[in-house]
């Protein structure tokens, strides 16, 4: 390490040997900084998965724009839309196809464990509103009482999943009714729910007999190939003759569901204040550090000062302290972040997984971290006069 060192910086890596004169502190700082990492991983794992859950339903449905009401924050919450503002919106030349989309959360009751579905009641003739994977299956689930269910779901084991087909369907009681999944699709479970549910319109206002079919949670729309999604949105708001409708393109809905969940609700604000608490642990702990170190070597400092040496020397070896740090401590907060990670998935069933953004990010932050935490280190050298150190 040494040679590499001496090789990069050009010179007696002099931060290298002060770091591992003293082994004991220097592991300890090392384990501080990994320990820094691995909380900043976790919370940007959760925040990731967070993210991940609240896109993931936007992806089983295939339209332009989303009409919602004003309070309508997320795809599961909000008020209701009356259906008479798709017939107006239809009015567009542009328009080609509305659905009515019901959302609503239907529990099974399993005994030891129970399942909460986020359920989308749609009208299943409209396989052109569905992904491609659930669009085949839409004939399945024309029938009265007949779901899709989420293979996914947490709660639900594999073996179980795997066997639900049409010739071996599964039956389950919820809210009073019996309903029979004939076949599956990849959801996931996530902070709200446990998975997904796909059911006829029909069967979801059996399920929930206070709803109306003239009153969907959303309404969803296709336009014609070629058509301005943006244009075709702000003519509909003056088309439409309730103002107070949210009436945005689908994908900007799914982003705007998004930043929802990550700014305003307390899960995605607590989230995100533990990746700072965790960028502030690390920056304390290499400030410590690199400041007990200077403390102990101040008199090699003075004399190195006393020599003609000037800030720039100084400043240089403490930011090959930090960066030391900061290098090594990356590398175990990886692997345990990874595992925590891994774990953490496989017993919350949460898309929790290390991706290469997030350790490239933490990595870059951990470097960037370190040598601030340096550059502070070096102020009380600034300012020291070697006269008065001998």
């Amino acid at each position: 390490m040494s040679r590499l060192l001496q090789w990069i910086f050009g010179r007696l890596p002099i931060g290298w040997m002060q770091l591992t004169h003293k082994r004991g502190r220097f592991f300890a700082a090392l384990s501080g900084v990994a320990f820094a990492n691995v909380l900043v991983f976790v919370q940007l794992g959760i925040m990731n998965s967070m993210a991940t859950a609240t896109l993931r339903p936007y992806e089983f449905f295939n339209a332009d724009i989303m009409i919602s009401a004003s309070d309508a924050n997320a795809l599961s919450e909000g008020g209701n839309v009356a259906r008479q503002w798709m017939l107006q919106a239809l009015a567009h030349p542009d328009v080609t196809a509305g659905l009515g989309l019901f959302v609503g959360d239907v529990p099974w009751d399993r005994g030891e464990r129970d399942i909460t579905f986020t359920t989308f009641g749609i009208d299943p003739g409209q396989t052109g509103f569905l992904a491609p994977e659930i669009a085949s299956d839409a004939a399945l689930f024309q029938m009265q009482d007949v779901a899709l269910l989420d293979r996914l779901a947490r709660g639900l084991s594999r073996d179980e999943a795997a066997a639900i087909r049409p010739q071996t369907p599964l039956s389950f009681e919820t809210k009073g009714r019996t309903l029979t999944a004939l076949d599956t699709f990849a959801g996931g479970g996530g902070f709200g729910g446990d998975g997904f549910m796909l059911v006829s319109d029909q069967t979801f206002l059996s399920l929930f007999p206070d709803r109306s079919s003239a009153a969907p949670d959303h309404i969803l729309l296709r336009l014609r190939p070629g058509a301005d999604v943006e244009a075709v949105a702000k003519n509909l708001r003056g088309l439409i003759t309730d103002k107070t409708l949210r009436i945005r393109s689908f994908a900007e809905a799914a982003q705007e569901d998004l930043r929802y969940q990550q700014t305003q609700r307390p899960t995605g604000v607590i989230f995100g204040f533990g990746v700072l608490i965790g960028v502030l642990v690390g920056l304390v702990i290499v400030y410590q550090v690199l400041s007990a170190d200077v403390a102990d070597h101040l008199r090699e400092y003075a004399t190195f000062k006393a020599m003609g040496y000037g800030p720039r020397f100084f400043l240089g070896i403490v930011i090959e302290e930090a960066l030391v740090l900061g290098l090594l401590g990356f590398l175990p907060g990886l692997a345990a972040g990874t595992a925590i990670l891994t774990l953490m998935g496989k017993v919350t069933t949460l898309p929790l997984a290390m991706t290469p953004t997030m350790a490239i990010t933490v990595f870059v932050g951990t470097v960037v971290f370190s040598v601030l935490s340096g550059v502070i280190a070096t102020r009380r050298l600034a300012a020291a006069d070697p006269a008065d150190l001998f």
